[in-house]
């Protein structure tokens, strides 16, 4: 195994494209390792771009913006999957080492390519067909029923891009936006896991345990680690779809595997390849976060230890409310429960949008939980809970 040149100052560089929240607590990871973290951003107000030294302005979108951007880099990857797939062919061409690459980014950016992919390789997938009329879909729920789940084949998170569609006329309502789409079988799940595993170029591979994610409105608002009451015959073939789709498509990098479970066994929903939502509470939960580990694989180190540093983790998303003084309230917080950790983005505070988390450990789940949700409600709503 090559190690990684040490081509700046304080270690080998390794440049991020985009500069959003993720990016941002890349850079913490990356100082304890001593890693030159760089950030391709569009403005300076970015997340990441407000504690990153190496900031790096250009469009992501551009292909000459990209490769000035990596020249110096010892490892280029992604804190979102929105890079055009013949640009990263283009830098791989170029010489440059880029973690994932395109032929396994480009599961996590085209859903129809994923749900392909998924299905010859043998993993569990609902059933699906790429749809372009109302008859494609009608003809699709004669065979599975309805409703119908339709998805945006690019784009789309934190529940864009995805419509349950209980009748012909609401699947019409869809289709004449002109999005390129997909239908898959509605899934009756008891409930959503996630998956996060690191695999770097020579092979090693590593999983995190199973956690369960709590959604609202599409939004991840809560993540359980691990998933409680998860048989763990269940979690450990959890653990291997993980594993064997990273390695079936070349993952180099992280990658989140979400899930749902049913009564009838586990159905991959969606991939990404990058630091996950799912995975914030390994920053103050796990041995190595999941931040520290994406910047191992990348370059090619010695994966770190996955384990958990408390019996129970729970992560809480703090979505922005009405009030944007956050802050006024960040005293009672951290005098309530010292033990509480809370992160902020950087970012402004609009409705239901992503600012921060807060992050609990303990041994009861239930006491757990409840110091979480009363950090983040208070947080964001200044309501006591």
């Amino acid at each position: 195994m090559s190690s990684p040149s040490l081509s700046g100052p304080g270690g080998p560089v390794v440049g991020m494209i985009g500069a959003g929240q993720l990016a941002r607590m890349t850079q913490q990871a990356a100082i304890a390792l001593g890693v030159e973290l760089r950030v391709l951003a569009g403005s300076r107000d970015e997340s990441a771009a407000r504690v990153v030294a190496d900031v790096r302005l250009g469009d992501h979108r551009d292909l000459s913006d990209l490769r000035d951007f990596a020249k110096g880099c010892d490892a280029v990857t992604f804190d979102h999957e929105h890079v055009p797939t013949e640009h990263i062919g283009a830098l791989l061409a170029d010489g440059f080492a880029v973690h994932p690459g395109a032929e396994a980014l480009v599961h996590a950016q085209d859903k129809a390519v994923m749900r392909e992919r998924l299905t010859a390789i043998g993993a569990p997938c609902p059933a699906w067909r790429r749809v372009a009329t109302a008859a494609d879909v009608e003809a699709f729920a004669a065979d599975h029923g309805w409703p119908v789940v339709l998805k945006a084949v690019r784009g789309g998170y934190d529940g864009r891009g995805v419509w349950i569609c209980r009748s012909a006329a609401d699947a019409a309502e869809v289709l004449a936006s002109g999005v390129p789409l997909l239908a898959e079988a509605f899934v009756p799940f008891e409930r959503e896991l996630a998956v996060l595993v690191a695999r770097s170029p020579h092979g090693q591979g590593v999983s995190y345990p199973v956690v369960e994610t709590v959604q609202r409105d599409g939004i991840c608002v809560e993540v359980l680690a691990p998933a409680p009451g998860l048989d763990p015959e269940a979690a450990a073939a959890a653990q291997r779809i993980a594993l064997g789709i990273a390695k079936d498509l070349g993952v180099t990098g992280l990658l989140a595997v979400e899930m749902f479970a049913t009564a009838s066994g586990l159905v991959v929903n969606e991939l990404a390849m990058r630091p996950h939502n799912s995975g914030h509470w390994t920053i103050e939960g796990a041995r190595t976060s999941q931040f520290e580990q994406h910047l191992r694989a990348v370059l090619d180190l010695p994966l770190g230890s996955p384990a958990l540093t408390a019996p129970v983790v729970v992560m809480a998303n703090l979505l922005g409310g009405q009030d944007p003084d956050v802050f006024s309230r960040y005293e009672h917080v951290m005098a309530h429960d010292p033990g509480i950790k809370v992160h902020f983005y950087g970012k402004e505070v609009r409705p239901g949008r992503k600012i921060g988390h807060v992050t609990a450990l303990g041994t009861d789940l239930d006491e757990v939980r409840a110091r979480a949700r009363h950090a983040a409600v208070y947080l964001c709503e200044g309501i006591y809970t």
